[in-house]
This record gives structure tokens, C-alpha cells and sequence, in this order.
């Protein structure tokens, strides 16, 4: 091989790992998410997110996920998946509730 065969791959390796940085920073800049522990990503401001992940063992994972405002806790497995908990109100649904519920006892005194 001569010089000019080494100079041409040279070129192309530098072609290739510009490439790839340029994707990189394009998935970075226009909002493309990183995959998360779940190998899922979503559209920002969707209505589905995956609050929490937990292994329980190599097959098997918890997973929490929520709905609009309410959440699902589900059982991940190579055997089949299951809903183990579901209709659980999101922390900040529930926060509302309880302002609510502490405001109406006022209410209630003043009349």
C-alpha cells in the first residue's frame, strides 16, 4: 500500500467520526432524549412517563408509570407482565386533594 491509500483511509475514518459526532449533536440539540434504564423514550410533554424503575432480580423489574394523573405499578418479566397496582393517584393529584381536604373544614367553621 502507499502513502496515498493510507492518507485516503485517513480521510474517510475522519468522514465517519465527523458523521457520527454531528448525529450526536443533532439528537442533543433538537430534543431527541436519551433511552432510559427501560430502553424507552417518549415525545416531551406526552402523556406517558416512567416514574420509577426498579430490578427485582435479573429476569424481573417494577415498574412505575403514570398516565395523565394517574399512576399504574406493573411487574416486568421474561414469564409475562402484570398489573399489579393500578388507578394510583399522582403525587401531585394527591397533593391537591389533601389541600382541598384541609381547606374545607375552614370553610365550614366560619359558617
Amino acid at each position: 500500500m502507499s502513502v496515498v491509500d493510507y492518507l485516503r483511509f485517513l480521510a474517510a475514518l475522519a468522514f465517519v467520526l465527523g458523521l457520527i459526532g454531528l448525529l450526536y449533536w443533532l439528537a442533543r440539540r433538537y430534543g431527541i432524549q436519551r433511552l432510559n434504564n427501560m430502553g424507552m423514550a417518549g415525545p416531551r410533554g406526552g402523556r406517558l412517563q416512567i416514574i420509577e424503575s426498579r430490578a427485582i432480580d435479573p429476569r424481573r423489574r417494577l415498574v412505575l408509570i403514570r398516565r395523565d394523573s394517574v399512576e399504574h405499578l406493573l411487574l416486568l418479566g421474561t414469564d409475562g407482565d402484570l398489573v399489579v397496582e393500578s388507578g394510583i393517584p399522582s403525587d401531585s393529584f394527591q397533593a391537591a386533594m389533601n389541600a382541598e381536604a384541609a381547606a374545607s373544614p375552614a370553610d365550614t367553621e366560619s359558617m
